[in-house]
């Protein structure tokens, strides 16, 4: 099994997770990416400081604002925006990013290896939990 799905698997294990982008627009990712970690009982915050709340939860404009330590980022952002949480999510000590489609390019994979996450990225966290249904 190659790394990348072996990540796959231990972040499908862990519980904790953001959604970087996350949005109440029900037609966008963000949110159905959102909804289908909660649906399968993750404990899901979204990071989007355009939000106060989706659907009564709070949304959070930084990694620093969530009250706990998520064990992983779903970014569902553009590629110039994801970069810009390596930072915050390397002093917060999490390990784990998962790139949706087009939140990513060969600048963003490079930089994230070579800052020591844990990557997954040509897949998507919303379709893998639909086929888990």
């Amino acid at each position: 099994m190659d790394k990348m799905n072996v990540y796959k698997e231990e972040m499908l294990n862990k519980k904790v997770w953001v959604v970087v982008g996350a949005t109440p627009n029900e037609e966008k990712f963000g949110y159905k990416i959102w909804e289908i970690l909660k649906k399968h009982n993750y404990e899901t915050y979204g990071v989007n400081p355009k939000y106060d709340e989706i659907k009564g939860n709070k949304v959070y404009s930084s990694l620093k604002d969530i009250p706990v330590k998520p064990d992983v980022i779903d970014f569902v952002v553009p590629p110039k925006v994801t970069t810009t949480f390596f930072e915050e999510a390397k002093e917060l000590g999490i390990e784990y990013l998962w790139f949706q489609p087009g939140t990513f390019d060969e600048d963003v994979i490079k930089k994230a290896e070579e800052m020591g996450f844990k990557i997954l990225y040509h897949d998507c966290v919303l379709a893998t939990l639909k086929g888990r249904e």
